[in-house]
């Protein structure tokens, strides 16, 4: 790990103030969050940014709350320790609060924040397939419409209020139990019917297999309306393993990954 270059540093108070600061200092800025990605970033990749933009001074960017519709909005610097903890995410989402649980070690969940985590992108991100699970929507401040653009900040998550009858698991293959990256992820949520006990509004998510998390429709199609057996788990399964697009590193074989796949989706059924 190598010392760090001195960096010009920015600790805004509010969103507009923040976006302005990239727009006047232009391209080579980043924000800052919990700093566990930005700063492993710097220290161990060789990132050098122009500046950075601290976010913890900006007012309403953290907290969990239940909104009037029945939806459920967390701040985008809201921890993953805080996630993992909070009684409306545990009682709600049990699955969503394993998926931060997941993450690294509890001091980096104490820091590391869900926006962060979203904003970074990477493939194995834990709570990603969990919350494309629970359908959840960002809100982005800045020009853009689609796409985050360099001076766009990702505020908060909301998830849509969800049927009564939801059931979900995240589950996570990595050598070690914990701190360490996801070599494969597997998020499941379906609503299950009462008294024929058939699932219905299935997703099924594949997390560090794809450039980005991903959906295996066609794994949900096998479920969908049914019954679950063990029998229908392991076609799910098997389908997940053919839709998945896993690449072969230092970590794992694209191979290994793919059988995973079908094990893990199985298993979180």
């Amino acid at each position: 790990m190598k010392r760090t270059e001195p960096v010009e540093m920015y600790q805004p108070t509010s969103l507009r103030e923040a976006s302005r600061l990239l727009k006047d200092n232009g391209p080579g800025g980043r924000f800052l969050a919990g700093g566990t990605d930005l700063v492993i970033a710097i220290k161990e990749k060789g990132l050098l940014p122009k500046y950075v933009v601290d976010l913890k001074r900006v007012p309403g960017l953290s907290g969990i709350r239940e909104n009037g519709d029945g939806s459920i909005s967390i701040g985008a610097l809201t921890t993953m320790r805080e996630i993992e903890t909070a009684s409306l995410i545990t009682g709600k989402f049990p699955f969503l609060a394993q998926s931060a649980a997941e993450v690294g070690s509890i001091q980096i969940r104490n820091r590391a924040t869900v926006g962060g985590n979203m904003a970074n992108a990477t493939p194995s991100a834990d709570v990603a397939p969990a919350l494309i699970a629970l359908n959840a929507r960002t809100k982005i401040r800045g020009p853009g419409q689609t796409v985050m653009h360099p001076d766009e900040i990702l505020t908060e998550l909301t998830i849509p209020k969800t049927d009564s009858r939801l059931v979900g698991e995240y589950i996570k293959f990595s050598p070690r139990d914990m701190m360490d990256l996801a070599y494969v992820g597997v998020a499941v949520a379906y609503a299950l019917g009462e008294k024929e006990r058939r699932c219905e509004n299935v997703r099924i998510v594949l997390g560090a297999v794809a450039p980005i998390p991903m959906r295996s429709p066609k794994a949900e199609a096998i479920l969908e309306g049914r019954i679950l057996t063990e029998e229908l788990a392991t076609s799910a399964g098997e389908m997940a393993a053919q839709d998945a697009k896993p690449i072969s590193d230092v970590r794992s074989s694209a191979d290994y990954r793919r059988a995973m796949v079908g094990v893990m989706t199985k298993r979180a059924l």
